[in-house]
């Protein structure tokens, strides 16, 4: 692992992570076991970039090129050899160029993303912004009432609903749209562009 700012260790997965949101992982490789323990280790984030060819398992995946930094909140030991890691979002970044390390795990020397600003949701976009709030909390009610202290929130513990970003990102998450779809949505260079697509988005599925 190199101690170099601008290199960060990889982990691709046919997933889209976006600032703020939750992602639970299973990790069980080994190279993925070692590299996790080192970012604990050090208390340092990962890098989770969508696939672009290859696989979650076995071989050399080939990233996407803006990806999403991961905190990592909690994490356990149920099962010998597994670890289960309850991650959130950070801040975005674009991938310069990556290395292939010798246990096989993926490191890539990036440049940050400059985070979204805080950005009043408009009046456009209000129905959007309570028909997410209306989501969350329907899928949290249900989750508590059949899981009880299990229950895994896919959602950030604060919410948000009057930014743009905030709503963008968690509606960017949870619309059943293809990964590429989900991959550009990331990529924009600003929330309300972002906002703007998912508003469309929803009008046209006649959720809003």
């Amino acid at each position: 692992m190199t101690d170099r700012s601008d290199w960060i260790p990889l982990f691709p997965l046919n997933t889209v992570l976006f600032p703020d949101g939750i992602l639970p992982l299973r990790v069980f490789e080994t190279r993925y076991m070692d590299m996790v323990r080192d970012c604990m280790k050090r208390g340092i984030p990962f890098g989770i970039v969508l696939i672009r060819s290859g696989a979650e398992v076995g071989g050399v995946a080939e990233p996407e090129d803006i990806g999403c930094m991961a905190h990592i909140l909690d994490w356990d030991a149920e099962q010998l050899g597994v670890l289960l890691l309850r991650t959130q979002g950070g801040q975005r970044f674009r991938i310069i160029e990556t290395r292939v390390c010798a246990d096989n795990h993926i490191e890539a020397r990036v440049e940050m993303i400059d985070a979204d600003q805080p950005m009043p949701i408009t009046p456009l976009h209000t129905a959007a912004a309570r028909a997410l709030e209306l989501i969350v909390d329907d899928i949290t009610s249900r989750g508590e009432v059949e899981t009880g202290e299990a229950f895994g929130n896919p959602f950030p513990a604060h919410f948000h609903y009057d930014d743009t970003g905030w709503v963008a990102n968690r509606w960017s998450e949870i619309l059943p749209i293809p990964l590429q779809a989900k991959q550009r949505l990331l990529a924009l260079n600003d929330a309300h562009s972002r906002m703007t697509i998912v508003h469309q988005y929803l009008q046209q599925h006649h959720i809003i």
